[in-house]
């Protein structure tokens, strides 16, 4: 009797468990905010546009009605802004000898630099028996300020050394510091270096909402997607200039927001869960690179990253793919909460695509954290990726929605705090 009323309980539960969810994530909420962010509307949500703060606006939106708590007082805009160095005049001597700007690099973002033999830079050299990669990993991992001699058998690859300024966050507390590059074989007593840059800053912003945990606070378990697009074609395509980006990631979008509904519903989470909605992942992922840096990587249990979830997968409907599968348990843990349903996850089928290291989980991935894509998309032929095609039309929202439903039952044990996936193997 005691087994038949255990049994009796467990499937009643169940049933009201998948009721629950049913009503919570279901096809009209997702087709509603789908429709939203893939309007026309938004623009195509360009990073670093005004286009991109309206779609900003409904999201941040979207997670106060869910009830999460804003990252920071009382906004859900996780913002930062990035600097680029150009370079406007470069003047050098060495011992009184003027050197051709050609052979000199400084990577700084300063506007105005001036370098002279008192001023405490470290000198370096890379020699030509010396690996010029390894050299410079520990060049850039020092964060000195230095002046780099570099050997004349480098000077094919030389003018490559100036890709390494690149752009950075201005939002960093810590100070950036400068490197001079300097091309011949140099030891010198006086040195005189002046360089003057005209930075442009850019300003972006995340949108990031929190769901505390009940008993393991400091445990964070993180959904994401990137909600930026490519903005508006420079030639129309059939009449139409907006990319709306609808599978690309409005669908991994939409997701977060209906995952953060239904855990603020339940209300069963031990441990805190992150829901991040990230900004520039199309021009170089500086959202979820910015965001990373704001979280210790050893307090992250997991990230499920979202992106293209509105289309069939290869293997068709009830399924989708995890990237990296076989570098954590992860994988094998959504697999058995998933047990007794209709809904596959697979390892990723593009292996040779790299997808583990080209979306937003690869930050906080390169640190060990069990962070994955999940997706649906079939990078040997999506006919609307990256095009003005990709609309909320082409999407298969009935299938979507069954996507972010398996999305909830599969981590229901790393929420609980019940499973804790292994480290990422690199």
């Amino acid at each position: 009797m005691k087994i038949a009323f255990l049994l009796f309980f467990i499937a009643a539960t169940t049933y009201a468990c998948a009721q629950k969810q049913g009503e919570i994530i279901n096809v009209k909420e997702v087709h509603r905010i789908e429709s939203v962010l893939a309007s026309d509307d938004m623009r195509g949500r360009r990073a670093g546009t005004p286009d991109i703060d309206r779609a900003a606006g409904f999201i941040a939106e979207e997670f106060r009605k869910a009830g999460l708590q804003p990252i920071k007082e009382n906004s859900f805009l996780q913002k930062f802004s990035m600097v680029n160095a150009q370079l406007v005049s470069l003047k050098a001597e060495i011992d009184g000898g003027e050197i051709n700007p050609k052979n000199v690099i400084v990577n700084t973002f300063d506007r105005e630099v001036k370098i002279d033999e008192k001023s405490g830079y470290e000198i370096r050299y890379i020699n030509s028996d010396e690996t010029l990669r390894e050299r410079l990993e520990d060049i850039l991992q020092a964060k000195k300020n230095m002046i780099v001699f570099v050997d004349t058998s480098f000077s094919r690859i030389f003018p490559r050394l100036s890709a390494f300024n690149g752009q950075t966050f201005t939002s960093d507390e810590e100070k950036h510091n400068t490197i001079v590059y300097i091309l011949g074989h140099y030891r010198p007593k006086e040195f005189k270096i002046k360089a003057e840059h005209n930075l442009n800053e850019t300003k972006y912003a995340n949108i990031v909402g929190i769901l505390p945990g009940k008993s393991k606070k400091n445990e964070y378990v993180i959904f994401s997607a990137h909600y930026d697009h490519l903005g508006i074609a420079r030639q129309p395509q059939n009449g139409d200039s907006i990319y709306n980006g609808a599978n690309d990631d409005a669908a991994g979008t939409t997701a977060v927001i209906m995952l953060a509904n239904y855990f603020k519903k339940i209300n069963n989470n031990e441990r805190t869960l992150v829901f991040a909605a990230f900004t520039a992942e199309e021009i170089g992922g500086y959202g979820s690179q910015y965001f990373s840096k704001q979280y210790d990587p050893e307090q992250v249990i997991a990230m499920f990253n979202i992106e293209m979830i509105g289309t069939e997968s290869k293997w068709g409907k009830n399924s989708a793919y995890i990237t990296g599968y076989d570098k954590t348990n992860m994988g094998a843990i959504l697999q058995k909460n998933l047990k007794g349903s209709a809904f596959t996850f697979h390892p990723d089928p593009y292996p040779a695509e790299n997808l583990f290291y080209r979306s937003d989980n690869a930050t906080l991935a390169r640190l060990g954290v069990p962070a994955h894509t999940i997706s649906t998309a079939k990078m040997d032929g999506e006919p609307n990726y990256h095009r003005v095609s990709d609309e909320v039309s082409s999407l298969d929202l009935a299938n979507m929605t069954e996507i972010i439903k398996a999305i909830a039952v599969s981590s229901k044990t790393i929420v609980a705090g019940k499973d804790t996936p292994t480290r990422v193997k690199q």
